[in-house]
């Protein structure tokens, strides 16, 4: 039987010259483990992380000691197997070298049986500084041209390594080394090296799986069984060295979020030898369906859309980085929150984004669970790679096939992308100090990664780059007639947020707007003194070129000049979540020309200003709660006209049926006089934006004025809201609001907070001086004559409770 000794846990430690060693855990690494000895500051406090970039320049040694059975040493073949190695890693075993490894996402395997021995042995692992082994390769064929700002060390292109580890737009400058996952020594007579399975979808709803193991050394057969929960629904087996059949007669299938459920089957598959005994078993979930990318010939130019067992669907969702910047200490708790509030907020895919790592398999288990789906960028981002050297190349070919062959299992997995924003100017006709030619381009990401994808998961698609274009010049990469656009005319080239309403690409992968995290994040890693959004302690987190003058930009662009450091930052969500609102809400009335909005971003690696929805302590941003209702499956929304007065009214459905419902509106004074309503039925169809009516409401805006109205849009389907969305005639800073009078009940023992309002309040938001509580809802609007119940979890004390609205931040 395969068999196994972890080498995780404990180890000690040392510095490159010195003999004093620290406690060191693994999976870890270095910066984690002089943390935990108290050796250094936290990285993320004030600009301690400038006092830090040392560790990157510094070689550093693992060591522990192991015992080892006389019976585990009569296995045939033993390796001591690493599952990650950051990066520049040199193994070594009772003093005695067995490999190298200059990758951080292969898994690494070493003969080390001939050095074994009976009882103690001993294991090193020396890692190379990051920054010395860059500086010299670039010092040996020149510096690889790439976007590296103030706060970013290296374009990191020569190093199969994290790409944010050198710094990033809104991440930290913290270049990491060590044994970041699981190592450990394996031994056995025969073993399972792969297990590929392919499903056949047929015509009369039964799916045959084609299950291909490869099998190293030895067995006689190899056995397959399909369990769904405690039912065995399929079993097969056949002599080593044949694919194995089996018919799954009535499947339950696989669906997105909101199309169906996730229903998971168990496939085991067992190698045996002699006398029927097992010698290895591999174990995977897997989800029956099939998760298409769809590209056709229509009105607009060509179709980018994705399909779930033939159906297409609206891709809602965000940007995924990494959600720590020292990965190792992520737990599937931390993945699942995330997860979770990805779902509550109505997402159904995150993009895994390419300047990151390839996610932890808990990640991946998870989407599979809540039913997101994944697009997964290759790790490649905003730099030029050596495509011209055959080591790289075949280093990276490696690294493809390990991280495919992991996770291509996942029925979350949608599509395989080659890069990210190399085609949008890092991509030239020769080398440059500014691109890398269009040849070497074409050998890494048109060539090596689509080959390796057909041969590994070949009912996978495979995209080149995020963004592209597949028709016409490949450099137009902001074509709005095919591929996937990056939109960041909002935010880099500062246009107002109307400006998406002029955006009609197939398929919006990336856009967004920054905003602070609310104030008990923030104020936890910078000093009393510079709690000012101008400060230099505010303006070192900020990683934007353009940083906290854009927010201040727009801020003064929407909403009055903010009366505290606090009413900043709450408002800086507000501006968020406006802003990206108006583009999601925008293109889904577009549907079925745009079939996608991703923003970027939904998660934080460390607390700073940045373009998340969710902040690094797992708070939700006013983007995260405004998320969920603009990615409603029902969604009503207005589009006005200043000039004629008047607003369209639309319903954008993603349920797979038609169904009815009431429209219902009302044109409501500042003071909360409701001057007009109306409402009418309304037929929705299923998968598609309608047009429901015009309102003309320009003799009421005359008589009143525009700033002192504004429209309350509601959705009702089976008597229930199902949405409810509000239009303004005037940006928010010139409305004549009143204080809203808002009425406060505690209900201490359900947890909940009742609110009614005497006047219109805009954005309502509670928070904790803490920071700890949870709500239900939140940056919401009320109106006089309605009640809100909220329920509050994480806090005892429902008294601390504040309540503030719009008004509230200038009054």
């Amino acid at each position: 039987m395969f068999n196994k000794i972890s080498l995780s846990g404990e180890w000690e430690l040392y510095r490159a010259g010195e003999n004093q060693s620290i406690r060191a855990v693994v999976p870890g690494c270095v910066h984690l483990d002089l943390l935990r000895a108290k050796q250094i500051e936290d990285p993320f406090y004030d600009d301690n992380e400038s006092d830090l970039l040392w560790i990157g320049e510094t070689d550093w040694t693992y060591t522990r000691r192991f015992r080892v059975t006389a019976e585990f040493l009569q296995q045939p073949t033993i390796l001591v197997r690493c599952h990650g190695l950051d990066t520049l890693a040199a193994v070594e075993i009772n003093g005695i070298a067995v490999g190298k490894a200059d990758n951080m996402f292969r898994v690494w395997e070493f003969d080390v049986k001939r050095l074994l021995q009976v009882g103690e042995n001993t294991i090193s692992v020396r890692f190379d500084a990051p920054m010395p082994y860059l500086r010299a390769k670039e010092a040996e064929t020149g510096v690889l041209p790439g976007w590296v700002g103030n706060y970013r060390q290296n374009g990191g292109g020569w190093l199969r390594k994290e790409p944010c580890n050198f710094g990033w737009d809104w991440g930290p400058m913290v270049v990491t080394s060590g044994i970041w996952r699981e190592i450990e020594l394996i031994g056995f007579e025969a073993r399972l090296t792969d297990v590929h399975i392919e499903q056949e979808h047929q015509a009369n709803g039964q799916i045959r799986l084609n299950i291909h193991p490869q099998v190293e050394t030895g067995g006689l057969g190899v056995r397959v069984e399909i369990a769904y929960g405690d039912t065995v629904v399929a079993r097969a087996e056949q002599p080593v060295g044949h694919d194995v059949q089996v018919l799954i007669e009535q499947p339950k299938l696989w669906w997105v979020k909101g199309m169906g459920e996730q229903p998971l089957y168990e496939v085991t598959v067992q190698l045996v030898g002699e006398n029927n005994q097992l010698l290895d078993e591999w174990q995977r979930r897997i989800g029956l369906r099939t998760l298409s990318l769809e590209r056709h010939v229509d009105e607009w130019g060509e179709s980018f859309h994705f399909a779930i067992n033939g159906v297409p669907f609206f891709a809602k969702g965000a940007n995924w980085i990494p959600a720590d910047t020292f990965a190792p200490r992520l737990t599937r708790t931390d993945y699942e929150k995330l997860i979770r509030d990805a779902a509550a907020a109505n997402m159904n895919m995150l993009r895994a984004w390419g300047g990151g790592i390839y996610e932890a398999d808990d990640f991946y288990e998870l989407c599979d669970e809540y039913g997101i789906a994944v697009w997964q960028d290759f790790i490649f981002a905003c730099a030029t790679y050596p495509a011209f050297d055959t080591e790289f190349l075949e280093n990276v070919r490696a690294e493809a096939v390990d991280n495919i062959r992991r996770l291509r299992h996942h029925p979350c997995i949608a599509l395989w992308c080659g890069n990210n924003e190399l085609e949008q100017g890092l991509v030239g006709d020769q080398w440059t100090d500014q691109t890398m030619s269009w040849e070497d381009y074409d050998k890494l990401f048109n060539t090596l990664l689509p080959e390796v994808v057909q041969a590994v998961d070949p009912q996978r698609a495979y995209w080149p780059c995020s963004p592209h274009t597949s028709v016409g010049d490949r450099t137009n990469w902001m074509s709005p007639e095919s591929g996937d656009a990056h939109l960041w005319g909002v935010w880099h080239a500062r246009q107002p947020f109307e400006w998406y309403r002029s955006c009609f690409h197939r398929f919006v992968s990336e856009f967004g707007f920054q905003s602070f995290p609310e104030p008990s994040t923030i104020n936890s890693m910078i000093k009393a003194e510079e709690r000012n959004l101008t400060s230099y302690g505010m303006e070192y987190r900020q990683r934007s070129g353009i940083g906290n003058s854009t927010i201040v930009h727009y801020l003064l662009e929407w909403f009055r000049l903010p009366n505290s450091y606090e009413s900043s930052i709450w408002l800086s969500q507000i501006l968020q979540g406006m802003g990206v609102k108006y583009g999601v809400e925008h293109w889904r009335r577009q549907m079925p020309r745009v079939m996608g909005t991703v923003y970027w971003q939904i998660n934080d690696c460390w607390p700073a200003p940045s373009w998340s929805s969710i902040d690094v302590d797992g708070r939700w941003k006013a983007l995260h709660y405004m998320a969920r209702r603009f990615y409603a499956p029902l969604l009503i929304s207005g589009v006005e006209n200043m000039e004629a007065g008047t607003v369209d009214i639309h319903v954008t459905s993603d349920k797979l049926d038609p169904c009815d419902g009431t429209v219902t509106w009302e044109l409501i004074s500042t003071t909360g006089e409701v001057i007009r309503k109306g409402q009418s039925g309304v037929a929705i169809g299923a998968q598609q934006d309608t047009m429901i009516q015009t309102l003309d409401l320009n003799v009421d805006i005359q008589r009143v004025g525009q700033r002192n109205l504004v429209v309350k849009l509601m959705l009702h389907v089976n008597g229930k809201v199902e949405s409810e969305n509000l239009v303004l005639f005037v940006r928010p800073k010139h409305l004549t609001l009143v204080k809203p009078g808002i009425q406060v009940r505690i209900d201490q023992q359900q947890a909940q907070i009742e609110l009614s309002a005497e006047h219109p309040a805009l954005w309502v938001w509670l928070s904790t001086p803490g920071g700890q509580a949870g709500f239900s809802d939140n940056f919401f609007h009320l109106f006089p004559g309605e009640t809100k119940q909220i329920s509050i979890e994480g806090e005892t004390n429902l008294d601390a409770v504040v309540i503030q609205s719009l008004i509230d931040t200038y009054q």
